[in-house]
């Protein structure tokens, strides 16, 4: 039988940790300060900001939302960031993706402070990653790493086959895994889309992570009966969510995140995750 893995009691598991970390700051005077920053009138970032700024205000956090138009300039965003780097209510920063064409995502992000990274994004946080320095780490890489962990699924000496070579989850996530640390360790394989026969990679996996940003890729044969497979990547069509896991592969793994409520609480938990460490360590 199929054991489903999903990510709300993962996540309600890191709130209630975090709750009486958030508590003593909040009596120290320094409730964490959260930030986010959305530029373009994208209804799915809207969205996704709004959740942020309701949960902060659940945790008792300090948040601030900046909102700039479509019409906002290059100049514009880097005033924004420049004024959210020297707010010292703010602890993290959420530079929210996709930005319109017109702005130039990346260089915006080069300017943010790094330690106020909370997607640990920025490019001096990924070079911590990779040379497992303090940091913030990347968010739903981290929050795959806490689902396996709390379903008990055994990773160290095991071998990952990650489906998706993305700076935001592939990459960094085949650091994390590979580190050495008891819910990590693993013999980490990426394929991505050019590899002409990735599915030979993911039939030899003990984990496979589908991470491609490409509906329906990861299909029943392209695993081995039994293999535990957790849903990463996704794609909307509107307000419609098109995951990479096919949901047939439910009748081939022995265990699997659900289509809906797999990594994305997990997500958000990390985030939070985040912003409480980054405030503790912006308060010694």
């Amino acid at each position: 039988m199929t054991t489903y893995m999903p990510g709300a009691p993962v996540a309600d598991a890191v709130f209630a940790g975090l709750a009486p970390r958030i508590e003593k700051l909040i009596a120290n005077g320094r409730p964490p300060g959260l930030a986010t920053l959305l530029v373009g009138e994208d209804d799915a970032s809207a969205r996704y900001v709004g959740m942020k700024h309701a949960k902060a205000a659940s945790l008792g956090c300090h948040s601030v939302d900046v909102h700039l138009g479509d019409d906002a300039t290059q100049a514009d965003v880097l005033a924004a960031i420049a004024g959210l780097n020297a707010d010292e209510t703010v602890d993290a920063v959420l530079f929210q993706y996709p930005a319109p064409a017109h702005i130039d995502f990346e260089a915006a992000l080069l300017t943010l402070d790094p330690d106020k990274d909370v997607d640990g994004l920025h490019p001096v946080n990924m070079g911590r990653l990779a040379l497992s320095m303090p940091g913030p780490v990347p968010c739903t890489p981290a929050g795959i790493e806490a689902l396996l962990a709390y379903y008990e699924v055994p990773v160290a000496g095991r071998g990952v086959c990650i489906l998706g070579r993305g700076a935001t989850l592939g990459r960094p996530l085949a650091l994390l895994l590979s580190q050495k640390r008891a819910t990590a360790n693993a013999a980490v394989t990426v394929v991505h889309t050019g590899v002409a026969d990735w599915p030979e990679y993911t039939r030899r996996a003990d984990i496979v992570i589908a991470a491609a940003g490409v509906p329906g890729i990861l299909a029943p044969e392209h695993l081995t009966p039994g293999v535990v497979v957790v849903g990463g990547g996704v794609r909307y069509e509107g307000r419609t969510l098109l995951p990479d896991v096919d949901e047939a592969c439910e009748a081939v793994a022995g265990a699997i995140t659900p289509r809906v409520g797999g990594v994305g609480p997990t997500t958000i938990a990390m985030l939070f995750q985040n912003l409480v460490q980054i405030a503790e360590r912006r308060a010694e």
